[in-house]
């Protein structure tokens, strides 16, 4: 029978400690609400001694989400301890947790204090939370270099005065896996009333273990584990929620347990997260990093097209992505590349499909990623350079945040000259949709981003754009010292690709009908 793992998120509290992770009232809401909806057990919404506007947004958070456990964080004094009550007395389900270091190097250099004094101020913080709330659960800072009887002693008094969740951090990513779960089979021996309260872990990632030394936690006894989406937290950050929920769920038969979290509400809550925090999950993050389900290498592709399950241990749906990607750069195979122009609807023959492999390979030398209009340019063109139909010949747009962005924009085409106005959200939407009105090729804004390739308050801007125009996806690519004039040009650019793509299967239709039309 699998056994029930508790998810105590503390993205709003511990995550939000980290550098440039702050929220505000409405952001914190918001993703509240959205880890609602991923059905963790415990919301740890804040720290609410900490300021007036993380004691807001504890009780703001505790009287709008209601199905979910809210915990507030206190140290183990009287004002702080009273002081989360008071955030959390209007929730549904509250929580007070709260905390002191047990360590020797935290007992003498940060508290200044006795082993004995510590263990009483523990044992009267948790009698005092008790008094006020049902649900308790008490921290042994820094528990991951605790003396083992010491820790042993003072879980045993927390428990006594009524802790409902005994919590065993690794505050610092010090243990490793062995080590960490060593410290629950102790306490789990050792501790008389252990079973009057469920045990947790914490576990922060300085040296990488912070999901491993969780998973050994619940492996020794563990059966609620703190962690924040995309790893967030002090330092290098917690244990990732998401990768902690899909290891137990795709290794469920050889783990034994199971979470009552939703895991297909993952990748919006982790794009939610990044979308308000503006820290961008590395390209390679398990579970939600943009290459998790991504497959470049030939091999991998071939095996991926005939089975998923070949090179992938999970769906890309189980955790709210759409579908898997298949990347086209230089150790891609025949195979991914026959499936893609067959997705343009192509069908390429023996031939056919060795000339376009051949033209292919030398473009993927020369480019990082291959994009659907670069197949395009190879089926019709070679590897021609595709014609410019329009130009810009000039470019000018406001904006600020008092104001509505507006651009004006010039083309030139075959040697004729347009002017178009309009506005926009910013002068980069107001540009494009100048140019879309010029053109009358409305394009769909897919992604777009802006890199310096120069130093200093002068330096080149790169921008890339990828746009999507008649249901197809295409590309574009300039630079500039001045951005809004970099970015009409990589637009303009992936327009001219578009409008040569539109012109080249027009003529070949009609080709086909044995009529000769002009293109441009």
């Amino acid at each position: 029978m699998e056994e029930k793992i508790y998810i105590f998120d503390t993205t709003l509290r511990d995550g939000e400690q980290s550098p440039g992770a702050s929220m505000n009232l409405e952001e914190k809401l918001k993703l509240a609400r959205q880890l609602e909806a991923l059905q963790v057990d415990i919301i740890e919404a804040g720290f609410p001694i900490a300021s007036d506007g993380d004691f807001e947004s504890v009780r703001q958070i505790a009287k709008e989400v209601r199905s979910v456990s809210i915990a507030g964080l206190a140290r183990a004094t009287e004002l702080d301890i009273r002081r989360a009550w008071q955030a959390l007395e209007l929730a549904a389900k509250p929580r007070i947790h709260t905390f002191i270091a047990t360590s020797d190097i935290h007992l003498q250099y940060k508290l200044k204090r006795s082993r004995e004094q510590v263990l009483e101020q523990a044992a009267e913080a948790v009698r005092l939370a008790r008094s006020l709330c049902d649900d308790v659960e008490f921290s042994a800072e820094d528990a991951g270099r605790s003396d083992l009887d010491y820790l042993c002693q003072v879980v045993e008094a927390a428990i006594r005065e009524g802790a409902t969740t005994i919590n065993i951090p690794d505050t610092v990513g010090y243990c490793i896996p062995d080590e960490f779960g060593n410290i629950f089979r102790v306490l789990r021996e050792k501790v008389p009333n252990i079973a009057k309260a469920r045990l947790s872990s914490h576990c922060h990632n300085d040296l990488g273990f912070a999901v491993a030394n969780s998973l050994a936690a619940l492996l020794n006894g563990a059966r609620q584990v703190e962690c924040t989406i995309n790893g967030i937290g002090e330092r290098a950050g917690n244990a990732s929620l998401e990768e902690v929920v899909m290891a137990l769920k795709v290794r469920k038969e050889k783990l034994g347990f199971t979470t009552g979290v939703v895991s297909e509400e993952i990748y919006k809550t982790s794009h939610l997260l990044s979308n308000t925090t503006g820290m961008m999950v590395q390209a390679n993050k398990a579970i939600v990093g943009k290459n998790a389900f991504a497959h470049e290498a030939g091999i991998h592709q071939d095996g991926v097209l005939k089975q998923a399950l070949t090179y992938e241990i999970m769906t890309p749906q189980s955790v709210g992505i759409p579908t898997n990607n298949i990347v086209l750069g230089k150790h891609s195979g025949r195979h991914a590349l026959l499936k893609r122009y067959e997705s343009l609807g192509y069908t390429l023959g023996k031939e056919e499909l060795d000339r376009a492999y051949m033209l292919f390979t030398k473009l993927a030398d020369k480019k990082k990623s291959v994009y659907d209009e670069d197949l395009l340019a190879i089926i019709h063109d070679g590897l021609k350079i595709i014609p410019e139909r329009y130009h810009l010949k000039y470019v000018h747009a406001t904006g600020g945040n008092q104001v509505l962005a507006s651009a004006t924009v010039r083309l030139s085409k075959d040697e004729e000259f347009q002017v178009e106005s309009a506005t926009g959200d910013g002068p980069v939407e107001a540009t494009y949709r100048a140019i879309d009105r010029i053109t009358g090729m409305p394009g769909r804004l897919i992604d777009y981003s802006v890199h310096a390739v120069s130093r200093g308050k002068d330096a080149v801007g790169e921008v890339f754009v990828h746009a999507s125009f008649d249901g197809r996806s295409f590309s574009g690519k300039a630079a500039s010292s001045d951005i809004i004039d970099a970015s009409a040009r990589a637009y303009l650019n992936a327009v001219n690709k578009a409008i040569h793509e539109r012109e080249t299967l027009a003529a070949n239709r009609v080709a086909a009908q044995g009529v000769t039309v002009p293109q441009g």
